[in-house]
Order: C-alpha cells, then structure tokens, then sequence
C-alpha cells in the first residue's frame, strides 16, 4: 500500500491521488468503487477516504450511491454538449474581459504560463494537462471578474475528463499540435495588447476546434 507524503494529510492525498487515477481514465467513468477496497489501496482510513469523495462529489467527479460504494461519474454527449455551449460563450467573453483589465502581474503570469505550455498528446499527461489549465487561468484571473472566474474553474475538472476522450479517440497530428500551440499564443497576444476583439475571436476558434468538442462526437457516436 502507497505511504500519503508528509507534506498531505490523509484526506488531501486520498483526494488527489483519487481526482489524478479519474481524469487520468486509470479509473474509467461510470465505475463503481468500494470504498473500503480503495481506502486500502490508498493506505488510508474510511474517515479521510469520505472526506476527499465528499470534495470529488462537490466537483462533480464522483456520485456517492451508498455508505460503501462510490461511483465514478458517467461522460455522456449531452454533458460534453452542455460544457461546449458554456466554453463557446464565457472562455471569449472572459478573454475580452482580460484584454481590457490586464494589468502587469497578469501580463507576467500570462507569458509564464505560456512558456511552460506543452502540447497535449497523451491521455495519462496530467502534467500537461495542469500547465494547459494554468494558461487558460491566467486569461480568467485578468479578467477581474471573480465570479466568472469561479464558474470556468468550477467546470475544469469536468472539461478534463471531455478532453481525455477526445485524446484517447484520435492522437493530435503535428499539424494539430502545432495549431493548438499558435492558438494559446495569439489569445496571449490579444490579451496583453488589450485588444478585445482579437481576444474574443482568438479564444472562440479555440475552443470550436477543442478536445471537448471533440468528445461530442465521439460519445454520441458510441450511443448510436
């Protein structure tokens, strides 16, 4: 059994250890998990084990069906369909917003996040897939819009889980890659040179060509 690091207490590490094996697949959505076999695969007791289910819970990532059993929350076309019409809408709007109200820490943060972008070509990458989240934050966070903020955030996790399947249906080609990479480099560049419109317009074609959309197609596909 896996020792939680000094650093975490039990209940943290239950959770990200629990929210990494999720959005990596190495849990598959819509599995059912006996807590007391994961709170001994995980070294841990059922205490913090519920607690860091009650935290995926709240995220959306997990259902709690019983006292003994967890279930990994289904991806289904409908949902995928939901957060892309959400994306569509709010990810340029809050890139305008950032354009107009960026000051220079979130200048600095933007062109730091951008340099330690890589592109996301494996399902099992989550440390591309945080430093691809750390990028579209810095566009959140200098919009000044907290609750905005707050909603996008809110929907990541569950935008992550969209993306593996989008990943794990078709590998990005080089020309695919090489699109994504100039895409989060021409939305930087709209934000810092407070252009809104370029903002918007860049952050759009973004997500109309994303993984999440991706995944509607290839869920809706697999339910015919």
């Amino acid at each position: 059994m896996p020792t939680p690091p000094v650093a975490l207490t039990k209940s943290a590490y239950a959770y990200e250890e629990l929210r990494r094996r999720i959005l990596t697949a190495e849990i598959q959505h819509g599995s059912v998990m006996s807590q007391a076999q994961m709170a001994h695969d995980l070294g841990v007791s059922t205490t913090p084990l519920r607690e860091a289910l009650r935290r995926l819970e709240a995220e959306g990532l997990v259902q709690l069906e019983s006292h003994r059993d967890a279930r990994v929350a289904a991806l289904t076309a409908e949902e995928a369909g939901n957060l892309y019409v959400i994306r569509e809408n709010l990810d340029p709007l809050a890139a305008g917003l950032a354009a107009e109200s960026r000051n220079q820490a979130d200048i600095s943060a933007i062109k730091d996040s951008l340099r330690r972008l890589v592109p996301l070509s494996d399902a099992n990458d989550l440390a591309a897939m945080t430093a691809h989240r750390e990028f579209h934050r810095s566009i959140y966070t200098a919009s000044h819009n907290p609750l905005l903020t707050g909603i996008l955030e809110g929907l990541w996790d569950k935008a992550d889980r969209y993306r593996q399947i989008g990943l794990q249906s078709q590998k990005d080609s080089r020309t695919d890659r090489a699109r994504v990479q100039a895409e989060h480099k021409e939305i930087a560049a709209a934000v810092i040179a407070g252009d809104a419109g370029a903002a918007r317009a860049a952050m759009h074609r973004h997500v109309v060509g994303s993984l999440g959309r991706r995944a509607i197609e290839v869920l809706a596909s697999s339910t015919d």
